[in-house]
């Protein structure tokens, strides 16, 4: 997959954004542990940026997946990595399902005003005892009638505190768990939604993430998206897209992390020499941008699959698995060359490190990475039994 000179201004076009809307508050947002969603989402929404891959008739740009991810990697150079978490919640995982499976009565309802930045949209699928562990879930939506209630909680749900409205994945039957779920479009002012709690993090502290309750909230069944049990379905699909966001938002950050440090150790002076002169330090500089580079090549193969309708499952796991890891070894590495000042709270690095660590958790841990890949290799143990 190449970049045409469409893509290439797209990306200029958020690097503009993100110089002047995003990095001279990084310090400010992070201090506080949450940044203003209504305002920045609005901002974006009015250049176009938070509907890029989504259909025009409701606000969207209507381009293909390339330009959403070219618009993804751009917006990894920032200095905050929490807003570039924020917002692929907003365009990557809690609305594809909806803009793909929702009625129209829903999509105006939901979808444009998300697109628009009038609304901030959250994704609700992770419980206390449901991780990674999707099918294990606990909240239910019985029918009533037409609408819906809803009993259960969510937990470490992005954008929760801020949210207008949240992708709600509940049990919608007593049937086989990965056919009795169900998709719904939530308002977070329906009574009975309670925000529990707003949880303090080790990373991505500018990103507001909350703890939520479902006490008999009641909506109406038509808030469905698509078809009652396909929910499941639909979730593996937006964690599809959601990996290879959390793949491509990584690529520039690292590079980022890897010119920092070189300009820091070219500068820094250590038994007569300069830091990066030893060989250790600039061969490891050499050795990451490779790997960033394999990375990048892993992504835009995925994501060129994807976009002509291919399977992509495996690839995109294979990049999501090499991104938590490969940017735990960059930021690790780069930071060990910042020495004492690597290891200040105010250090950028410092915060890359920290930030870094949750990309192999969320969107599924490594190792659910590693048993889909094992899957698509046939080598799971029940799989080999079959052979």
């Amino acid at each position: 997959m190449i970049y045409t000179e469409q893509h290439q201004e797209l990306m200029r076009s958020v690097t503009r954004f993100v110089e002047t809307e995003v990095d001279p508050h990084a310090e400010e947002w992070e201090r506080d542990g949450i940044f203003p969603a209504h305002e920045l989402f609005k901002k974006m929404g009015q250049q176009g940026l938070l509907g890029i891959d989504k259909p025009e008739r409701f606000g969207g740009l209507g381009l293909d997946y390339t330009y959403e991810l070219a618009f993804c990697e751009a917006l990894g150079a920032t200095k905050c990595a929490s807003i570039g978490m924020a917002v692929g919640v907003q365009t990557d995982m809690a609305t594809p399902a909806l803009a793909k499976h929702g009625s129209d009565e829903l999509r105006t309802e939901f979808l444009a005003p998300s697109i628009a930045g009038d609304y901030v949209a959250c994704l609700g699928v992770s419980e206390v005892g449901a991780g990674s562990d999707v099918a294990s879930l606990k909240t239910t939506a019985r029918k009533d009638g037409d609408d819906y209630v809803i009993n259960g909680g969510k937990m470490w749900t992005t954008n929760g505190t801020q949210a207008d409205w949240i992708c709600l994945l509940a049990n919608t039957s007593d049937g086989q768990v990965h056919r009795n779920k169900s998709l719904i479009c939530v308002p977070m002012k329906t009574k009975g939604v309670q925000i529990a709690r707003k949880l303090d993090k080790m990373g991505m502290r500018a990103s507001d993430t909350a703890q939520i309750y479902f006490d008999d909230v009641r909506v109406p069944q038509r808030y469905r998206i698509g078809e009652e049990g396909k929910g499941f379905t639909y979730q593996m699909e937006q964690f599809q897209i959601e990996r290879l966001w959390g793949a491509a938002g990584h690529l520039v950050g690292m590079e980022r992390a890897i010119a920092m440090t070189i300009e820091y150790t070219a500068n820094r002076h250590a038994f007569g020499k300069s830091v990066l002169d030893n060989q250790v330090v600039h061969f490891k500089m050499a050795e990451l941008q490779t790997k960033v580079e394999a990375l990048r090549s892993l992504v835009y193969r995925a994501a060129a699959g994807y976009v002509a309708g291919q399977e992509v499952t495996q690839l995109a796991s294979m990049a999501k698995l090499t991104a938590g890891r490969l940017a735990r070894e960059v930021t690790d590495s780069c930071l060990q060359y910042w020495g004492g000042m690597g290891f200040m709270t105010e250090s950028e690095i410092s915060r890359m490190y920290r930030d870094s660590r949750l990309t192999s958790i969320g969107g599924g841990a490594d190792e659910v990475m590693l048993t889909i890949i094992c899957k698509g290799m046939g080598i799971l143990p029940g799989q080999r039994a079959n052979h």
